[in-house]
């Protein structure tokens, strides 16, 4: 392939950078302290930027962001049984896997392939521990619901918020009241991605955050447990692991978190153009996030009535054309050759349907709408 062919590919997505003058300043200063990790002013300041940027009142940053879900795991001292979603990234599962729990699978919602919690109840058991929901694509759980039956039977919520960067839902108060909240307050803690592809990046890196007062602990317990668990000079209380954020991303963290919200309003355009696009049109349809989430565009999924069938036959056809979308999730994490021994991925029908007919197109602020409506055109054309 010549660079030229190269360079007209149109990826999924493109990881978002900012002007190299601004990050060649900024980590200009590391050359002079020489502190290229372990809890440095960036990492320290990022903490703190990201703490009331997110609305949270605790942060913990961490190198990526199955580090950081693995951790907060842990952190809770959790045994038994965790019940979640199939449909979502590997990591979601092999956190919990990897803590010695084990996954329970409930099935999803058709309208935004979020946990289904009318399948929840009937999950639970006297050896669940925590429900892990994920808010798929930036699709928002039914968190009060989640949460109600949570309290009910005494467990921990834990959220994969990794999709979910920077938005805000209404919650209802106890007196009825509703206000605005980021979501990364809901359940006891919620975990964070910042990839290379999300919409805010460190390069790699992740978070926990919490609002809870009674997971205020998390501040000490999860710095501990991402520095090996050393927690004085000559002393270590926990089995901890190495999960710090060095300083080169949290530079790339305060710098992008400048830009952040153009690249949302970026994205807003080109979600609105593909809907205007393949609305009405016969054999697609969408997925409907909560209409009281300001969204921040992280995805561009759309489902194949047809199914699987349909659906491949225009993955290759975009392909072809240098257009490369992602099955987005396929196949469902219960079908995974390392769980078939463990679940069905038949006892989740819904998760498996979507996860047969979706496909997520290409979505970055730099997108040209021209690509957009190209792409539109492909993806309609005898289906």
């Amino acid at each position: 392939m010549n660079q030229k062919e190269e360079k007209e590919q149109i990826l999924v997505t493109r990881a978002s950078l900012p002007p190299f003058e601004e990050y060649e300043e900024l980590i200009r200063s590391i050359w002079e302290s020489r502190w290229l990790t372990n809890m440095g002013c960036f990492h320290e300041e990022l903490r703190e930027k990201l703490r009331e940027y997110l609305q949270v009142s605790g942060t913990e940053l961490f190198v990526n962001g199955h580090m950081a879900l693995e951790m907060v795991l842990q952190a809770f001292e959790l045994q038994g049984e965790v019940i979640t979603t199939p449909f979502s990234f590997a990591s979601t599962t092999h956190a919990i896997v990897r803590n010695g729990l084990k996954p329970v699978f409930c099935d999803i919602r058709e309208e935004d392939a979020t946990l289904d919690p009318e399948c929840l109840e009937a999950l639970i058991t006297k050896d669940t521990a925590a429900i892990l929901p994920v808010h798929v694509y930036g699709n928002v759980c039914a968190a009060e619901r989640i949460q109600e039956i949570a309290d009910a039977h005494g467990l921990k919520v834990i959220y994969d918020a990794a999709h979910a960067f920077g938005e805000t839902l209404e919650k209802r108060e106890s007196d009825g009241t509703l206000r605005r909240v980021g979501v990364g307050t809901l359940g006891d803690a919620s975990m964070f991605s910042f990839h290379a592809t999300k919409v805010f990046n460190t390069i790699e890196g992740g978070a926990v955050t919490w609002a809870r007062p009674e997971s205020a602990f998390l501040e000490d317990r999860l710095y501990k447990l991402k520095n090996f668990g050393i927690t004085g000079k000559e002393r270590v209380e926990y089995v901890g692991g190495n999960g710090k954020m060095n300083e080169f991303c949290a530079a790339m963290g305060l710098c992008n978190l400048r830009h952040v919200e153009d690249w949302i309003r970026a994205r807003r355009q080109i979600t609105e153009r593909y809907r205007e696009n393949l609305k009405g049109v016969s054999g697609i349809r969408f997925l409907e996030p909560r209409k009281d989430v300001d969204s921040n565009y992280a995805y561009m999924p759309v489902l194949f009535t047809g199914g699987k069938t349909v659906r491949d036959r225009v993955y290759d056809r975009l392909c072809a054309e240098g257009i490369f979308p992602r099955k987005y999730f396929y196949p469902c994490i219960n079908a995974y050759d390392c769980y078939r021994d463990l679940c069905d991925a038949e006892e989740t029908p819904v998760a498996k349907n979507i996860s047969e007919s979706v496909l997520t197109l290409p979505i970055y602020p730099e997108l040209p709408l021209e690509t957009v409506d190209r792409i539109c055109e492909l993806l309609t054309c005898n289906q």
